[in-house]
């Protein structure tokens, strides 16, 4: 399947590259390649996740406390969020709303 970042989630891409790099020089990079690979692997796993907030897949990320929501439509997948897990659960909810 194509996998495509929509430009919400890009934009959580850019906050979190932010966020890491603040803490650690090189570290916003590290948190960018680990996020985009865990993202291109949905070419292959795509809806074997669990639906979190219908109609939003949600996959874990392997290395940052991040979790990854996304829609198939016509064999196509569409990254729409790319949240924090440590946020408050109602305004993920808010969020994906």
């Amino acid at each position: 399947m194509n996998v495509q970042i929509l430009d919400r989630a890009e934009a959580d891409l850019s906050e979190g590259y932010s966020f890491y790099e603040e803490q650690k020089n090189g570290l916003g990079m590290d948190f960018l390649r680990s996020v985009l690979t865990d993202i291109r692997k949905l070419e292959v796993t795509a809806g074997i996740h669990p639906i979190y907030h219908e109609p939003y897949y949600q996959m874990f990320t392997r290395r940052f406390p991040y979790a990854v929501y996304y829609l198939i439509e016509n064999n196509e997948v569409m990254v729409d969020a790319i949240i924090d897990c440590r946020r408050d659960p109602a305004w993920i909810s808010n969020r994906l709303s």
